[in-house]
């Protein structure tokens, strides 16, 4: 009988957040039941939390529910290990889980660890709910260079300090249908060495135009295609306009014309929406849905775009690497990958987003939290999330672990992971006002795909946005 218990949950309705979140915090406390290794005074900047008697059950929150299995076993391993620890898993859908993780910071109910995300993190740690790690870390002989490059950078905060130990990443590239490629006459060699630009779009373009195809059979590329029937898109649009960061749209597009979304990352504090090369980037994507090669927005907010395109209507997409699994799992549909074109600079580009598990300031458990999160950043645990062949986690044994069971599967991933072996990366920009940002930036972007403003309407969008750090 295992010794953790895991609880699956979607719930919507929840205690609304209080705007005074900051101030509200200061007055909580709570998580799971503390024991032995309780260490409520530890935990500040410069405090080593002892973990060595570390007792009592603490809770652990994520959002993936494909990866719930393996991280299950990472926590009746870890209990294994530390018989006085019980780690409960708690599995919410991700529009929940963000809502009940703010709201359990303001009632006094958050876990004592849970999984976190880049776009949220800086706000956490400025509303001072997440527990430093470093002197824990240190004390226990935790090497935070054993990750893949860059990533453990990403979770030092602005004071310096760390905040998260790296869990795994992700990168993007070309999911696409093989039968839709064949009935073009396209071999998938030839998606190895497309070029684009923003100009006329390349061979990348030239390829989208011929896979798109009319409700009567004519082609893009073809003289009497009609762009207001279209049966098949050569390209999907995943799910919008990509608001300020686009990572799965068009940020690996952007990130190939020198174009850098802040003055620095992480932490910077100007953003460069009003440069042309981002400007010229977002023109392009329009200019597809104008000429019938790719989904309006309309046609998109709200949908699934894996389901479209394993119902064939996309021929290709481009996406993210978690998606990996369910873009090889419908049926009567062959899919396979390919590497994103190489832009104006000569190489290819790919968004670099990591997660990392995080401990909650207001845990009564700090002992048994930090060293639960230890374990999840250790070659034990990835190993087994890489096993299972559903993300890729963030140390290196695991990432090998991960390519060969995709590979048991059939998948080659050699598109999404050659981005990390060639140092075509790029971060995911963090910053403050995050959401801010998303407020200003996400309709801004889409009067644009919608074709309710022009491309330089995005330098208007882009002084607001540096307005919030004046």
């Amino acid at each position: 009988m295992s010794s953790t218990r895991t609880r699956t949950r979607s719930v919507g309705g929840a205690l609304a957040v209080a705007a005074s979140l900051t101030l509200v915090l200061t007055a909580c406390s709570g998580g799971s039941s503390g024991g032995s290794g309780d260490s409520s005074g530890g935990g500040d900047a410069g405090d080593a939390i002892d973990t060595s008697t570390a007792s009592g059950d603490i809770d652990y929150w994520l959002w993936d529910s494909n990866q719930l299995p393996a991280y299950q076993q990472c926590a009746d391993d870890f209990h294994a290990a530390n018989p006085d620890v019980t780690v409960n898993i708690t599995q919410y859908s991700w529009d929940d889980y963000w809502t009940n993780v703010t709201n359990g910071f303001v009632a006094g109910t958050a876990p004592d660890v849970f999984t976190d995300h880049l776009s949220k993190y800086p706000e956490f740690v400025s509303q001072g709910q997440l527990l430093p790690l470093d002197a824990t870390l240190e004390a226990d002989g935790v090497d935070t260079g054993s990750f893949q490059e860059g990533l453990a950078d990403l979770w030092v905060g602005q004071d310096g300090l760390r905040y998260g130990l790296p869990k795994d990443f992700d990168t993007v590239a070309i999911f696409y249908n093989s039968a839709l490629l064949a009935d073009a006459g396209v071999d998938p060699a030839e998606l190895q060495n497309l070029e684009w630009n923003p100009d006329d779009g390349g061979t990348y373009e030239k390829l989208i135009a011929h896979l798109t195809v009319d409700g009567k059979g004519v082609r893009g590329d073809e003289p009497g295609f009609d762009k207001d029937d279209v049966a098949v898109y050569g390209l999907g649009l995943d799910g919008g306009s990509g608001a300020g960061n686009g990572q799965t749209q068009w940020s690996m597009y952007s990130g190939t014309t020198g174009w850098t979304v802040t003055d620095k990352n992480p932490w910077g504090t100007h953003y460069n929406y009003d440069k042309p090369e981002f400007q010229s980037t977002i023109a392009w994507m329009r200019s597809l849905i104008e000429k019938g090669y790719m989904p309006s927005l309309e046609a998109v907010t709200g949908q699934s775009s894996a389901d479209i395109f394993g119902a064939g209507k996309y021929a290709m997409i481009t996406n993210g690497s978690w998606m990996i699994n369910q873009m090889f799992g419908y049926d009567g549909v062959e899919t396979g990958l390919a590497p994103t074109p190489v832009g104006p600079d000569g190489k290819r580009a790919s968004m670099y987003n990591g997660l990392a598990d995080s401990v909650w300031a207001g845990s009564d458990n700090k002992a048994a939290a930090v060293k639960w999160v230890e374990y999840l950043g250790s070659a034990a645990c990835q190993d087994v999330v890489g096993a299972s062949g559903v993300v890729f986690p963030a140390i290196p044994s695991g990432t090998d672990a991960a390519k060969a069971a995709f590979e048991a599967k059939g998948i080659d991933v050699t598109p999404f992971l050659q981005h990390v072996e060639d140092g075509t990366t790029f971060l995911f920009p963090i910053t403050d006002h995050a959401a801010e940002i998303t407020g200003i930036m996400q309709p801004a972007v889409d009067a644009v795909f919608t074709g309710d403003a022009e491309p330089d309407s995005l330098t208007s969008a882009n002084d607001q946005v540096n307005a919030l750090f004046n």
